[in-house]
């Protein structure tokens, strides 16, 4: 998550620094930080402003699952914790998941993958359109 994107969410989320630092459990100079692009977004944090986004967003019935979208042939699909938890919506926050048909070393490598899905892009669109 680059800083403007975190500064966009939280303008949406319609939280002042403070406030978003009590939210993610974290210090106002490191928001403060993540927003001048001082800091880099470590991943915890930024798992936590995609899930509430996601939350704000809200769970629609016609949200399709990743393994629907990406056409997941069942044996991946059944090797995956986002199949295993039902969670076809929230891939993106589970690490250990099967995208692209490969089990991602880091969170890092995840979200370069996370981010040509339309499961993710699905909560950025919203958050901009808001």
């Amino acid at each position: 998550m680059e800083s403007n994107e975190f500064s966009l969410f939280r303008k949406k989320f319609n939280k002042t620094q403070k406030e978003l630092s009590q939210l993610l459990g974290t210090s106002l100079k490191a928001v403060h930080s993540y927003e001048q692009g001082w800091r880099k977004i470590p991943p915890h944090i930024e798992r936590q402003m995609f899930f509430l986004a996601k939350n704000i967003q809200g769970n629609y019935k016609g949200d399709k699952s990743c393994w629907t979208i990406k056409k997941c042939p069942p044996k991946k699909r059944n090797t995956c914790p986002a199949w295993e938890f039902q969670t076809g919506n929230l891939c993106w926050f589970i690490c250990g998941t099967v995208c692209a048909n490969e089990i991602h070393e880091n969170w890092e490598e995840k979200m370069k993958v996370c981010r040509t899905c339309e499961v993710l892009n699905h909560i950025f669109e919203t958050v901009k359109n808001a």
